[in-house]
Order: structure tokens, then C-alpha cells, then sequence
């Protein structure tokens, strides 16, 4: 299966969460709506660096928070891979209908509680971003799916290191 990435926007990113862009003028961009975790969850708060990563992108799993959503903010990122994955009725991954996005610096992504999404994946250069989640510190925290097939993500030419 291939997957040909298209730009980052909130409305083709709804379905798996919300997309906030960092205003271009001084002001806030926000939203009130996505945040979600089970009770009794601790808030989490990360920060990672990512080396960047070789085209096209092999996907061999992915992963989601049955827990809580989960947020990527940028620190110091050129363009970076999003891929969403919708859940199937039981729950399972819904591979032919996965999504892969460019995003580019100043867009913030949350994704929902249950969103399968391939992990952090960066072009250019180095990258490094603030994730938070709420958790307990357990395996719990995170649902990991091995492909039964790899997934390649083309990447454009404008988006490879």
C-alpha cells in the first residue's frame, strides 16, 4: 500500500483531531474542544527530539492513546509526517482509509483519544516538539499495532531532506 501525503489543514485532519496554525500576526489560536482523558489519569507532559527521517517513509506500525488524546506541538521543526488511521467498528485500524499529511512549522496537532497515527516522523533536519497526553506511566498508555503489510508514505520532493 502506498499513501501520497497532501498539505496539512483542519478540515482534512477532523476526522483523527484538530489542527491549530500559530497566528501569523501577534494573537492566540485555541481550541475548547479535543482535550479528553479517563479520569484518574495524570497530566504528562514530554519534550523529544527527532532525527530526520530517510524517503519515502516505511511505515511498519502505528499506535494510539485508548486513554487520553495526545498533542504535538512544534519547538523547532521544519515539516514533519501526520498520518491518521480511522478505527474500524471493533476497534482494529482501517488501513485502506489512512490519511498522511505535511505538516509545517506553527501547526499544532491534537490527536483524538483512540486515533490510530503512525509516530513522530521529520524531514529537513532535526526536530524537536512538546507532546502531552495524560497517563499513568503504564504499557497502558499506548496501543501499539504491527502492519500486517508495510505502509510506504511518498513524500514530495518540497518535503525530503
Amino acid at each position: 500500500m502506498i499513501l501520497h501525503t497532501t498539505p496539512l489543514t483542519a478540515a482534512a485532519f477532523a476526522p483523527f483531531g484538530l489542527v491549530l496554525q500559530a497566528p501569523a500576526d501577534p494573537g492566540r489560536a485555541g481550541a475548547d474542544a479535543g482535550l479528553d482523558h479517563k479520569p484518574g489519569l495524570a497530566p504528562m507532559l514530554m519534550v523529544s527530539r527527532l532525527a530526520p527521517s530517510a524517503t519515502p517513509v516505511v511505515a511498519t506500525r502505528i499506535e494510539r492513546h485508548a486513554h487520553s488524546s495526545q498533542v504535538f506541538a512544534p519547538l523547532d521543526v521544519s515539516r514533519w509526517l501526520v498520518v491518521g488511521v480511522p478505527s474500524l467498528p471493533d476497534g482494529a485500524p482501517d488501513l485502506p482509509n489512512a490519511q498522511a499529511f505535511i505538516a509545517r512549522a506553527g501547526q499544532v496537532v491534537l490527536y483524538r483519544r483512540l486515533a490510530w497515527h503512525h509516530p513522530g516522523t521529520v524531514f529537513d533536519r532535526p526536530g524537536s516538539f512538546a507532546v502531552s497526553m495524560w497517563g499513568d506511566g503504564s504499557d497502558a498508555d499506548t496501543d501499539w499495532f504491527t502492519l500486517p503489510n508495510p505502509i510506504t508514505i511518498a513524500i514530495p520532493e518540497d518535503a525530503r531532506p
